[in-house]
């Protein structure tokens, strides 16, 4: 029997023309941008002029003392005229003044406390640099004192000084600080940042309002930052928590981190899986993972040590956690 190449003939002569051939379909192109934390990043990130800022800064400044004399002139009127209702009205007068002086200073304090924590970071830097026992062991005393009013963390005290005195190596005392201290505290920060996630990818998903997802994502990216701050001990006002929201967004957009890519949705869905979600889920899922990588840059502007090797929580992770079920079955 011959082995050789067997010729098939075609019954017909007409031969398909790949010309008329219909398009792949670019389903790349559908693919959701999460334009809501794209914004919100930016918005965060974005700077005014010195000019604007002295514009605002003396509007303000007038407005308030126009408003002081006019008050002023209208309580001596008012207690000339009808004494009761005058003393009354200075009375309110005098406790909103006081309100807003506590406000103040509770602003100040949460200024002081960020301060705090970054000055304990920048020590803690320079005893890693160091490398010597003498200035890991400055560096760790000083967290502990940081700590030391805080319950959750007695146990990693605890744990820590019972500890410590056997190590003779600076890079083993500062992973064993990082270890007993801040990382049961980089575990209730995680829960804060995958919270925050879902709640903007669902706000995202099932709210059809145009401005719903973007003030949904500003909102929740606030109060996430907040709230990683407070847990490692840097607890902020609204002007501070303004301010940690435009230091996180200004380092992700300078390092293009707000970028989508397959790195980010790649965990959750695959490029298949994703074409068939409808547009708004899409959307939700992005700005969620989108979120995601907001807490993690957080939590690493936030923390009063750097990440030790293999500490610092992968993004991927993070997004696969926090966004696990809710689009898809679990």
């Amino acid at each position: 029997m011959s082995k050789g190449p067997v010729l098939i003939e075609l019954e017909t002569d007409v031969s398909p023309n790949v010309a008329e051939a219909e398009a792949v379909p670019d389903t790349h192109a559908e693919l959701p941008s999460g334009q809501a934390m794209q914004l919100a990043a930016k918005l965060g990130a974005r700077r005014g002029s010195r000019l604007g800022r002295w514009f605002w800064g003396l509007l303000v400044a007038f407005v308030g003392a126009v408003a002081s004399v006019a008050a002023w002139g209208f309580l001596t009127q008012l207690v000339l005229r009808t004494p009761v209702l005058g003393w009354a009205l200075t009375g309110l007068a005098v406790a909103l003044a006081l309100v807003a002086f506590v406000l103040i200073v509770k602003e100040l304090a949460g200024f002081a406390r960020l301060r705090r924590v970054d000055r304990l970071k920048a020590v803690m830097d320079a005893a890693c640099a160091d490398g010597t026992l003498g200035a890991a062991s400055e560096a760790v005393d000083q967290l502990v004192r940081f700590y030391a009013r805080r319950d959750d963390t007695a146990w990693g005290r605890q744990t820590l000084a019972e500890r410590r005195g056997e190590v003779l190596d600076g890079d083993a005392l500062l992973s064993i600080a990082e270890t007993d201290l801040v990382v049961p505290l980089d575990l209730m920060a995680l829960a804060e940042v995958e919270a925050a996630a879902r709640q903007v990818a669902v706000v995202t998903a099932l709210v059809p309002l145009a401005l719903a997802d973007l003030i949904a994502a500003l909102t929740a990216n606030m109060r996430m930052i907040r709230r990683v701050a407070e847990i490692y001990g840097g607890r902020s006002g609204t002007l501070g928590s303004w301010r940690l929201f435009r230091a996180v967004m200004t380092h992700l957009v300078a390092t293009g981190a707000v970028a989508v890519g397959e790195d980010l949705i790649g965990p959750i869905a695959g490029g298949g899986a994703l074409a068939k979600l409808s547009r708004r889920f899409g959307e939700g899922l992005v700005n969620g993972a989108l979120t995601a990588r907001v807490g993690v840059a957080a939590m690493e502007v936030c923390r009063p040590m750097a990440f030790g090797a293999g500490m610092r929580p992968s993004v991927t992770s993070v997004v696969k956690k926090a966004l696990k079920g809710v689009f898809t079955k679990s």
